[in-house]
């Protein structure tokens, strides 16, 4: 007798129950061991990345399939909002997508036809073949699959801060991710995510999101500033990489056991 499966919650799902901010990181190193190892932390995500990251299809595969045994959700960042990587990307089983530099409502109603079956969207039908389905083993999976699937777009550049009232309001899109990094980049001020500038433009950008009822989310490495956003209304926060731990708490043993090195740069924030 064939085995009847059901597809996880979705990244909107969870977001629509939570009774409180989440808290996730990114999982950046492309190993499914230490993506198994920050699904397994507590925090609600794991944000998989594929746009700075040394990964490929496989890899992704890999790292979802470490992190499915965990509470964690897994989200998958695209490297380019293009149909043809985010049908990859669903095909192998990523339910939750996220677009990067979605810059207007019109790049915002391309990713939404993006994870969508005709006659909404453009997803090309390959299910029966696919993880997505696992293998046709998710009943009604065709029918079902707008609702098994979350779109997140980020907004990264001024472009997309002017229009992320009218992008938030787009039917399908599920949640925004402002970037602090891009943005500020954007804004003239690289590497001040933390400029009194780019803070109320991240605030403003969770304000029209809880205006339109679409959760917002934020980078923000900085305890005291993924505090600020979470009191601003942020619907989940992203506070850490597993290569940044990394890169710090190894730079912290090599100062306690050799020496801080007076000229080391400062750690940079994200």
């Amino acid at each position: 007798m064939p085995i009847r499966l059901d597809a996880a919650p979705t990244f909107a799902d969870r977001l629509r129950d939570a009774d409180r901010t989440l808290f996730g990181m990114w999982s950046c190193a492309g190993s499914p061991l230490v993506a198994e190892i920050c699904a397994g932390s507590g925090l609600d995500i794991v944000l998989i990345d594929g746009e700075h990251s040394p990964v490929n299809l496989e890899s992704i595969l890999a790292q979802l399939q470490a992190v499915a045994p965990y509470p964690a959700i897994p989200v998958v960042r695209a490297p380019i909002g293009d149909p043809v990587v985010i049908k990859q990307l669903l095909d192998l089983g990523a339910q939750n997508i996220l677009v990067p530099m979605v810059d207007s409502v019109a790049h915002a109603e391309a990713m939404v036809r993006a994870v969508r079956y005709p006659p909404h969207g453009v997803r090309g039908v390959g299910s029966a073949l696919a993880r997505s389905s696992r293998w046709s083993r998710i009943p009604d999976y065709l029918a079902r699959a707008s609702d098994l699937v979350s779109l997140t777009v980020q907004i990264e550049t001024t472009e997309g801060l002017e229009q992320a009232a009218a992008i938030a309001a787009i039917d399908g899109v599920d949640a925004l991710l402002v970037g602090p990094a891009d943005l500020a980049a954007s804004m003239g001020l690289l590497g001040q995510q933390n400029h009194p500038d780019v803070v109320a433009a991240v605030e403003s950008v969770i304000a029209a999101g809880r205006a339109a009822g679409t959760p917002v989310g934020v980078n923000a490495f900085d305890p005291a500033t993924a505090d600020r956003y979470a009191a601003a209304g942020a619907a989940y926060v992203l506070v850490g990489a597993d290569v940044t731990l990394l890169a710090r708490a190894s730079e912290a043993l090599a100062d306690r056991f050799i020496g801080a090195t007076p000229d080391s740069p400062a750690p940079a924030a994200y």
